[in-house]
């Protein structure tokens, strides 16, 4: 499997996208992978998600594992694949929803534990020697390709692979080509190069069929992908990305935001405080005190929103008092890097909250956010997640990681994010998309420079609050 700094699977209105599906099969050892993994290379991207079909090869039961440490269990025929769970894991690719592909293990023949989450991508190469058998999982796909390498090439390849990889031995290798894997391709496999678009004679050496299908690949990619930062902050209020300074004044009491926009109250204590976070000669040990007050009161306001029920306690002094608890289990969701610096402020006041971690980090290239790590609680879908990020600019890293909430069967009412300032353009793209996340903050920026950069900003909060 592969997928790596994941670009956006949805559009600016949190809409999973749809994904171009290519399936690629052939003979064992024929060269499949390689060819994937060269189409990509020659993309040079790296949002095409690269799926193999070994992940979804059934776990033996131990009459099989006897039989298969004598070699005589048939890995190469169409019963060895749990199809059900295959075309389910594709259909859930194909409509942009995280998965969850497990991990086969060549060794113990079975499946690992743990398993592989992916996410929906504009793109999604599906490979395996029997990738285009099943009619539920052809009729996934968007184009079919079938490798065809000679038959000796292949058996070398075999040799070469399970005998390193697999932890096999020669005679056993050759033992079950003779008996298995040769005959599986006969009478299944070769049949299925009827349905393929593609036919790659020579596997790598064809570079005329793989520079054809990169082609049609990229074409895809750029009729597919979307651009989110660029559009949010263009998008925004029709300015091109620009806020005029009047628009979203957060000191003036005439100011309306809609019902799930929570600003501070903009107190002199306040104004103070941001004010010192603002300066830039405030040294680091005062930025993380003011920085760690201003999270504690976005916290509380933040709170405050959340639902309670009845509870009865008794005081010292025996007597009974009617209070509230808090009606839902709390967790926090801190994206990294700047959100971490919300993480003290949220335990002060919520004691020991569960939190989780998303790194998402814009590529420089193409400055589109970029998710490369997720750990999230366990029985998250069942709290209310307090989501936090210091700053908010265009709103592609937030839309990402509220995407992100949502795959993992979080509701999108049981999201409150958590900020320190955010510029209009990020506010709305977040209410747009995500009407019924709930959004608190301490300020509201005027808008965004030229280069995306909030106006008129703390810089990178990031850098000054870790001293990076």
């Amino acid at each position: 499997m592969f997928s790596a700094g994941r670009y956006p699977w949805y559009n600016t209105k949190g809409e999973n996208l749809t994904p171009y599906l290519l399936g690629i099969a052939g003979g064992s050892a024929s060269g499949k992978t390689s060819v994937a993994k060269k189409i990509l290379r020659d993309l040079g991207i790296p949002w095409v998600i690269l799926m193999s079909m070994d992940s979804f090869y059934k776990s033996l039961v131990p009459e099989q594992l006897e039989r298969a440490a004598r070699d005589e269990y048939n890995f190469d025929h169409p019963d060895a694949f749990d199809y059900d769970l295959l075309y389910e894991t594709l259909l859930k690719l194909k409509q942009g929803v995280k998965v969850d592909v497990p991990i086969y293990d060549f060794v113990t023949h079975s499946r690992l534990p743990r398993t592989k989450t992916m996410y929906g991508g504009s793109v999604v190469i599906f490979e395996g020697i029997l990738a285009l058998y099943d009619p539920r999982v052809r009729a996934l796909m968007d184009m079919t390709v079938f490798v065809d390498t000679d038959a000796d090439i292949r058996l070398a390849r075999r040799l070469k692979r399970d005998i390193s990889e697999r932890g096999r031995t020669p005679l056993s290798v050759l033992a079950q080509y003779q008996k298995f894997v040769k005959p599986a391709y006969d009478e299944h496999i070769h049949l299925t190069m009827r349905h393929a678009d593609i036919i790659v004679p020579r596997g790598l050496a064809n570079r005329q069929a793989l520079d054809l299908i990169a082609k049609h690949v990229l074409r895809q990619l750029n009729q597919r992908g979307v651009h989110i930062r660029t559009q949010l902050a263009a998008s925004a209020l029709g300015t091109g990305g620009h806020v005029d300074d009047d628009v979203c004044d957060c000191t003036d009491p005439a100011t309306t935001h809609p019902a799930n926009v929570l600003l501070l109250r903009q107190t002199p204590q306040l104004r103070y405080i941001m004010t010192q976070l603002r300066r830039g000669a405030t040294e680091r040990d005062d930025f993380i005190f003011y920085a760690e007050r201003v999270a504690r009161l976005v916290v509380e306001r933040g709170l405050e929103a959340l639902r309670s029920t009845p509870k009865h306690v008794l005081t010292p002094t025996g007597a009974a008092v009617q209070g509230v608890a808090r009606a839902d289990p709390l967790c926090g969701v801190s994206v990294m890097r700047s959100g971490a610096t919300m993480e003290e402020g949220l335990r002060k006041v919520v004691l020991d909250i569960p939190i989780g971690k998303l790194l998402i980090q814009t590529d420089t290239r193409t400055l589109e956010p970029q998710l490369h790590y997720c750990k999230l609680p366990p029985q998250i879908h069942h709290s209310v997640v307090l989501l936090t990020d210091a700053q908010v600019a265009t709103g592609a890293a937030a839309l990402m990681a509220i995407r992100v909430l949502l795959d993992h069967n979080v509701a999108e009412d049981r999201i409150v994010f958590l900020c320190m300032i955010a510029a209009p353009a990020g506010i709305h793209a977040v209410i747009r998309a995500y009407p019924k996340v709930r959004i608190v903050m301490a300020e509201i920026e005027r808008g965004l420079n030229d280069d995306y950069q909030m106006v008129p900003g703390m810089g990178n909060f990031g850098d000054r609050y870790f001293g990076t």
